[in-house]
């Protein structure tokens, strides 16, 4: 039947399927559940830290020796995946430390593999919060600057692509199972899937941060990563929140590059976005992620008691998987896998 020849009231009364919680269930269209969550983990140097950061309550940097624990109690709600964001000892103008063996990154992997080998273990291979100027990528800066007619702070693309081929490898060479460029680099997808092929790492997979914008939502992410730009911003390499068809091109780009997963950042300012990619390449795994603002924002309208902090995340959470995404990367993933193990029992 047609929308034009539905029956009207009283014939048609929508309310039928709304009448109890049991019916309600039963025609639910989206179904949210801990095996759709990715949970980011932030790690650093040291012993017996667990340091909760102060604009994410309830997250916290880890060192290495504390992380067992930590992942016992991710596997146990049932969340399949994690992903890695690490804090250097000392940073320097490319990011060294990213693509040492024995960098924290490349620590935690082993550490969460041993503790659960089942554990799927994502690398962010971003160098913003390996480097002192706190970009994404090395700079056109300093007194050796190779290109006069662009800004400083500009982020030279194909010199930062041969450090994330380094990046990449050092990561999976570690246990890492699969690897998420974040940087919004031209040819970053197709230079880190020649990289891990040439190394036989062909089976290694790539989720693509193809869609990023340029967003104020990040802010308590930089307080966790300890990775805020010295000077300037990301504009250059992110993308303008005015823009849409903006995302179908690099989404193109990078589905003919090798992707094996696309991903849109933010999440809830960008569900148009979301539904905008998955209905254009149905056929890839999508995943969006819920990022630093959407968590602390919910937080701290909770912690006034102007919202309910349950009710509230899980309806977010929704919404973004009823735009189209397959998985979601968010910080509301230990407690929102609690409170749907909760409403299942």
């Amino acid at each position: 039947m047609t929308a034009n020849l539905l029956p009207t009231f009283p014939t048609s009364r929508p309310r039928r399927l709304r009448k109890s919680p049991e019916i309600r269930a039963l025609v639910r269209e989206t179904h949210l559940s801990p095996k759709d969550f990715i949970f980011p983990l932030f790690v650093r140097h040291g012993k017996d830290i667990k340091q909760e950061i102060s604009s994410m309550p309830g997250i916290y940097q880890w060192s290495v020796d504390n992380l067992a624990d930590e992942i016992k109690e991710i596997s146990t709600l049932g969340i399949p995946a994690v992903i890695l964001f690490g804090i250097p000892n000392k940073k320097d103008p490319i990011g060294i430390e990213n693509y040492d063996p024995g960098g924290i990154v490349q620590q935690a992997i082993q550490e969460i593999k041993h503790t659960n080998p089942e554990m799927v273990v994502i690398t962010d291979v971003c160098l913003c919060e390996y480097t002192d100027h706190g970009h994404c990528g090395i700079l056109n800066h300093g007194p050796e600057r190779p290109y006069n007619n662009l800004p400083e702070d500009y982020v030279l693309n194909d010199e930062t692509l041969d450090v994330l081929r380094k990046v990449v490898i050092s990561h999976v060479k570690a246990g890492a199972d699969i690897v998420a460029p974040s940087g919004m680099i031209d040819g970053m997808v197709g230079v880190i899937r020649q990289s891990l092929d040439e190394a036989q790492f062909e089976h290694i997979s790539i989720l693509s941060y193809a869609i990023k914008y340029s967003s104020f939502f990040y802010g308590p992410f930089r307080d966790a990563a300890e990775s805020p730009p010295a000077f300037g911003d990301r504009k250059s390499h992110q993308m303008d929140p005015a823009n849409s068809r903006e995302a179908l091109r690099e989404a193109a780009l990078d589905v003919k590059e090798g992707a094996d997963f696309l991903m849109v950042k933010p999440a809830l300012p960008y569900l148009d976005i979301i539904r905008l990619i998955r209905q254009t390449y149905p056929e890839l795994p999508l995943a969006a992620y819920n990022v630093s603002g959407e968590y602390s924002m919910l937080k701290a309208a909770a912690a006034n008691g102007w919202l309910d902090e349950k009710g509230v995340v899980l309806e977010a959470l929704t919404s973004i998987k009823r735009a189209g995404a397959d998985l979601i990367l968010t910080y509301h993933a230990k407690e929102a896998a609690a409170w749907l193990e909760t409403n299942s029992n």
